[in-house]
């Protein structure tokens, strides 16, 4: 497979038109992760009740339509948990939020669908990269519908969505950033400094992020459960939980695996195990890299990589022993998909290095040819 950040993969002017859209493709999902998060914290999601694709991007333009939205809304039995006794001007504050979540979740999927339509019908996009890059706006558009299913699991009988729905929207959200920032960091140009040097990655350090990366993803999923179950307002302390390691009541359900999964205690405890695993991890990578035969590229990664986790963990100390304020919580969340960026890059750029080496030592005759026609081919 051709390394396209080698010179003469691609045209240099299609390389960073296409890192330009994937920069701002990643900013996209960032904003709208931030903006989910403000609308979780702030019990807005609930507030449409209804999902149109199209006309809900327009809000209720008259004080009669207000009122017709307001009455549909004190249908569902969080109306009257929650938010009891709710006013007119206090609904119109979640609504806004959620009306402003969903619009920015539509122009994320413009900002995927459009310019990838450009770039094919152009012929500036790699055949390598067509199927990869249609999976954004195809899995965006599948994420607004199960963003609706999310939502309808807390209309009728629950006061808020599933946790199960919560995390595979977060999910998905999380495994459209991966195909993005993948996709921008496999074709930054390398540096006449990195095509020099003589060392690659070897197997075990790529194994070693990669195993890095797997583990962060479970570690911010799992937070998803914490989320959707309320369970960083229990146990608000640290390192203990009620006074011991394994908190009280945490095998409380049955079957046992459903504590994992349903229980606030055991779902917070198993993110912190998690979080300080995976931190811990991070930081003795870091240590080793100091050292190791790496690329100067590949360590640069680690430590950033390193420096975010470690920024994360004790940024989701502070916001749990604080009970989860609104601006804590969205930036512990904002900082948990950076966190996995960094895994991404670091990654990635593991794997191009050991590519690229391969590709040198390769007779002429078995180099793989460009993944892109040539100027006078176009």
């Amino acid at each position: 497979m051709t390394d396209l950040g080698l010179p003469g993969a691609l045209p240099e002017r299609d390389r960073i038109a296409l890192r330009r859209w994937l920069l701002a493709s990643i900013i996209a999902v960032f904003f709208a992760v931030a903006v989910g998060g403000i609308t979780r914290l702030t019990e807005s999601g609930l507030s449409i009740t209804e999902w149109k694709p199209v006309s809900g991007a327009l809000p209720p333009s008259s004080d009669a339509a207000w009122a017709i939205e307001l009455e549909k809304f004190r249908q569902i039995p969080q109306a009257s948990s929650t938010h009891a006794g709710i006013t007119m001007a206090e609904f119109k504050w979640i609504y806004w939020w959620e009306w402003f979540h969903r619009n920015v979740a539509r122009t994320v999927g413009l900002v995927f669908a459009i310019p990838y339509l450009v770039f094919l019908v152009q012929g500036r996009m790699p055949r390598s990269l067509r199927v990869r890059l249609a999976a954004l706006p195809l899995l965006t558009a599948g994420q607004g519908a199960l963003g609706w299913y999310m939502v309808q699991s807390g209309l009728v009988e629950r006061i808020s969505v599933s946790s199960y729905r919560l995390t595979a929207h977060l999910g998905l959200a999380l495994g459209i950033l991966a195909v993005a920032v993948w996709t921008y960091s496999e074709l930054r140009a390398r540096s006449d400094a990195e095509l020099s040097e003589p060392s690659h990655t070897s197997r075990g350090w790529r194994t070693a992020l990669l195993s890095a990366t797997t583990l962060l993803g479970i570690t911010v999923l799992s937070g998803g459960f914490v989320a959707g179950l309320r369970g960083g307002k229990v146990f608000n302390e640290f390192p203990l939980m009620g006074g011991q390691v394994v908190p009280p009541g945490y095998g409380m359900l049955s079957p046992w695996w459903a504590n994992a999964f349903e229980n606030p205690a055991a779902a917070q405890f198993h993110h912190r195990l998690l979080a300080i695993t995976v931190t811990a991890l991070v930081l003795a990578l870091a240590w080793r890299a100091r050292q190791a035969a790496l690329p100067q590229m590949v360590q640069r990664a680690v430590f950033g990589f390193a420096a975010v986790i470690t920024v994360q963990l004790v940024l989701g100390i502070t916001t749990l022993l604080l009970a989860v304020p609104i601006p804590l919580g969205v930036l512990h969340q904002f900082t948990g998909v950076l966190a996995l960026t960094a895994a991404l890059i670091a990654t990635q750029r593991a794997v191009a290095t050991t590519a690229a080496t391969r590709a040198a030592t390769l007779p002429p005759d078995r180099v793989a040819p460009p993944a892109w026609p040539a100027p006078s081919q176009r």
